[in-house]
């Protein structure tokens, strides 16, 4: 628990007179001179004692000092949280809706979060909360108006069964917050975990991720500047319509914008001129290529790796092999073939090799397919899918740590290559069952109606995403295009300077489905069929936030908080006793202090 060395005076003082004279003799039994000795005896510890309490309420209101006595360290802030805490130069208000009755698990939520919130205000003054009953209303009306104005706010809504005198009942809690500082509100999703974990490991999970979530909201509320970040387009990347959900979501944290290189050398650069010297600066701290489907030039791939050479950031999401669902659409097969968009080389040269196979893994996304029929209508039914694997984090690294799974669609296998200077990290993996089938592939919709040969899912944990960071070297080092100038305006650079890129082997990883009806754009990872969200957008925002954030909150994300449940088997055999122990021995303990205190006075001032 955390400590606060800041006494109550007044019960400082209660206790210090009761201290001094608990151990005066009855009146009758002692001299006038015993009597004053005792008394000036008194007086002088009573004058040292309010001494000493406004000794340390001075020092106390010039320091401030807490110690954390958990393993874990739960209640100390990292170092990054410290350093944004104290920026903070007007009021961010909490409003936390955690606050009414309900299971033991959010109790616990809630009073973490207020313990998190008070240790950032211990920091800085301007960090406030309020703790907020969305259900206090005894009006239903009301209650509904309440629960619709948090959902357009952005808060998720959770539907919990409570146990009460009368059997179970039915009460909706809102596991989040709404954040506000200078008229912009943003949502806090304090409920966070990853799918298929039981109710107590999402709420430890929840508790672990309480930090980066205040925090990082915190960051969102006050920073001003926002760094550039470019989709590039005009080699067939994704439209607008499928990385909308993506793009909103980035701007939250950074300026973002779409160019086409196009062979323009100065494309993602700006000069500057100073006593006839030219400076190169990058106009973007990263650029994000999704899912391209052509080749790409030698200038444009010229442009992109200057870009690196100069500190950029990029993320890659490149297809190893040309195949869509679309083509299933109308006909029950499909072939997948090699994807050649004349980027292998440059990936090769940076410590990474996206190979022409399909990873098909038994942990997959299921499809909705026709399975039969009733009377003359066709049934419906959800069938495995290992054409989509369900990539899972292969590391604790903080980008991908207790992340939900990531949804694919013919995904790649990828080869990490040894480049000198360049560490690379495996964020996604496949399955313990899974395997790969080189291109060309035959892609039939009736595999799906097969039960998948486990014998035949023999390579565990084949790499999916990697992550690189370090010192590049060039593709075009003595190499130069032809058609490219070597004039002081290019710049060119051999070695890039420290810096980091994500490699994804499927280009789907980035793109959001499209409502089929009206064709609107869907939250990235969530699939329509299933109903579920994946973590595709976590993934792609940590990952950004991870490379562009100085101060490194994200790596908040690995900190672990041990769980101290009890065991509910014990707990009912032994239910008897520790409700016993916990009665009588706070009154043995009086009693016996008792006792003794009796004996020794007795024993001191007995004639």
């Amino acid at each position: 628990m955390s400590l606060a060395l800041r006494p109550k005076l007044l019960e400082f003082f209660k206790f210090a007179i009761r201290f001094c004279f608990m151990n005066a003799p009855p009146k009758d039994n002692t001299t006038s001179s015993s009597r004053k000795k005792i008394a000036r005896q008194a007086i002088s510890k009573l004058l040292v004692g309010i001494l000493i309490v406004i000794l340390v309420n001075i020092i106390g209101s010039y320091s401030f000092t807490r110690f954390d006595l958990t393993s874990e360290k739960r209640y100390t802030l990292s170092e990054s949280t410290k350093k944004l805490i104290k920026e903070v130069d007007d009021y961010v208000y909490f409003r936390i809706y955690l606050e009414g009755d309900f299971p033991a698990g959010f109790k616990r939520l809630r009073n973490e979060t207020r313990e998190m919130l008070d240790e950032m205000r211990a920091y800085n003054k301007f960090i406030n909360y309020e703790f907020i009953n969305p259900n206090a209303s005894s009006n239903p009306k009301d209650r509904q108006n309440i629960y619709r104005q948090l959902i357009e706010k952005g808060l998720n809504p959770t539907d919990l069964q409570v146990k009460d005198k009368e059997g179970e009942s039915r009460q909706i809690i809102f596991p989040g917050a709404i954040a506000s500082y200078r008229g912009k509100e943003t949502p806090v999703q304090l409920l966070t975990g990853q799918m298929g974990a039981r109710p107590e490991e999402i709420l430890n999970l929840s508790v672990e991720n309480l930090e980066y979530n205040l925090a990082n909201t915190i960051r969102k509320l006050i920073v001003s500047y926002k760094p550039k970040v470019a989709f590039i387009y005009g080699h067939g990347e994704l439209e607008e319509a499928f990385i909308y959900d993506i793009s909103q979501s980035m701007a939250e944290y950074y300026t973002v914008e779409r160019i086409k290189l196009d062979g323009q050398i100065n494309a993602l650069t700006e000069h500057k001129t100073d006593s006839g010297r030219i400076s190169i600066f990058n106009k973007y701290k990263a650029i994000i290529i999704a899912k391209p489907d052509s080749a790409f030039t030698a200038k444009d791939k010229f442009i992109i790796d200057q870009f690196l050479m100069r500190g950029g950031k990029i993320l890659w999401f490149i297809d190893g092999v040309n195949a869509e669902m679309d083509s299933l659409q109308n006909k029950s097969s499909t072939l997948g073939l090699a994807h050649d968009i004349n980027l292998e080389d440059m990936l090769f040269r940076y410590g990474v090799r996206i190979n022409n196979d399909l990873v098909l893994d038994a942990n997959c996304l299921p499809i909705m397919m026709v399975t039969g029929t009733i009377g003359n209508q066709p049934r419906f039914s959800f069938v495995p899918w290992i054409f989509s694997p369900l990539a899972n984090p292969a590391t604790k690294h903080p980008i991908v740590n207790n992340l939900n799974p990531i949804k694919t669609q013919f995904i790649s296998s990828i080869d990490k290559i040894a480049i000198k200077g360049v560490k690379k990290t495996i964020m996604l993996s496949s399955g313990q069952y899974s395997r790969k089938i080189i291109a060309p592939i035959i892609i039939d919709l009736n595999i799906a109606r097969q039960e998948p040969d486990l014998k035949l899912f023999n390579q565990p944990y084949i790499p999916l995403a990697v992550f690189l960071d370090g010192k590049f070297p060039s593709l075009y080092e003595h190499r130069i295009p032809a058609n490219i100038s070597d004039s002081p305006e290019i710049g060119f650079l051999a070695e890039s300077k420290p810096t980091q890129m994500l490699v994804v082997s499927d280009g789907d990883v980035i793109r959001n489905q499209l409502e089929r009806k009206n064709a609107y754009p869907l939250p990235l990872g969530y699939d329509q069929d299933t109903r579920q969200t994946f973590g595709n957008k976590e993934f792609i925002l940590n990952t950004l936030n991870y490379m562009l954030d100085d101060s490194k909150l994200v790596t908040i994300r690995s900190r672990e908080i041990k769980m101290r449940l009890l065991d509910p088997l014990k707990l009912q055999n032994e239910r008897l006793r520790w409700q016993t122990l916990n009665i009588v021995s706070p009154v043995a303990l009086v009693l016996l202090f008792g006792l003794i205190k009796y004996s020794l006075r007795k024993r001191r001032y007995a004639h």
